[in-house]
């Protein structure tokens, strides 16, 4: 198969897919390239897409690629399917960074660093898919654990968890405050 082939092929499985298609999918499904011939197209791919600075790119999320709409076209599109974009409160966002940079974590943990009852975004960000039970932590009692989800990745556009930004040092943090 040719490299054009193999490409418009590759393009045609992205975007007719809902989610974020990995590269191992791909190559799953296409047994005449190699995996590295997969991965090389799609890096072809996600530059081209880039450099023509067209109305969508694709982008590299939850593991995965996904055509998604161009940052500067945002307003258009949102305007275009009458939504506003999806906000979560201050409370929902604190628990949600707790999870991400803790997780699994009880929710007696994100309490414990809130300061506050977490139940109400706990289960706000359940119901948004941002977040799930990941388990159950081995103590008395035997607490739920949660994690985030695919989703959140692909909602904050990560590829994977190792993409969140450093948090700040406690001792920059504190000066700041003073």
């Amino acid at each position: 198969m040719d490299r054009a082939s193999l490409k418009a092929i590759v393009e045609g499985m992205i975007f007719a897919h809902p989610e974020p298609l990995s590269a191992r999918a791909i190559s799953g499904v296409i047994r005449e390239a190699s995996a590295e011939t997969i991965q090389s197209v799609l890096d072809d791919l996600e530059r081209e897409y880039r450099e023509r600075n067209g109305g969508f790119v694709l982008s590299k999320v939850a593991g995965g690629y996904q055509f998604r709409s161009a940052p500067k076209v945002s307003s258009w599109v949102l305007e275009l399917r009458k939504m506003k974009p999806s906000r979560l409160s201050r409370a929902a966002l604190e628990t949600l960074s707790i999870v991400a940079y803790n997780q699994p974590v009880t929710k007696s943990r994100i309490e414990q660093i809130r300061g506050v009852e977490s139940s109400g975004p706990l289960r706000h960000l359940i119901e948004r898919g941002l977040i799930e039970v990941a388990g159950r932590k081995d103590v008395p009692g035997r607490p739920l654990l949660y994690g985030t989800t695919q989703r959140f990745l692909e909602v904050f556009g990560l590829p994977d968890l190792a993409s969140l930004p450093p948090l700040p040092e406690a001792e920059a943090f504190e000066e700041a405050v003073e």
